[in-house]
């Protein structure tokens, strides 16, 4: 499993992800919190290239609720 990021922001029915690096996944990956659950999907890709934003189209919660969570990927 590897480390995505850390939501920072929620907004537009999206969570915004800050991530710690240069590598980040694709677009349409899953992405899962601490619980291996699903949490959604990236979006879109922007912001720098060393540290880039992921948007992440949550399935099932709230934006508002993965403020401040560690994403993951597989």
């Amino acid at each position: 499993m590897r480390r995505v990021g850390t939501v920072v922001r929620a907004a537009g029915g999206v969570a915004v992800v800050r991530s710690p690096d240069d590598s980040h996944p694709r677009i349409g990956e899953t992405v899962l919190d601490d619980a291996l659950s699903t949490v959604g999907r990236v979006v879109d890709v922007m912001g720098p290239v060393s540290r880039p934003y992921l948007v992440v189209a949550p399935d099932d919660r709230s934006p508002a609720e993965l403020l401040n969570e560690r994403l993951y990927v597989r």
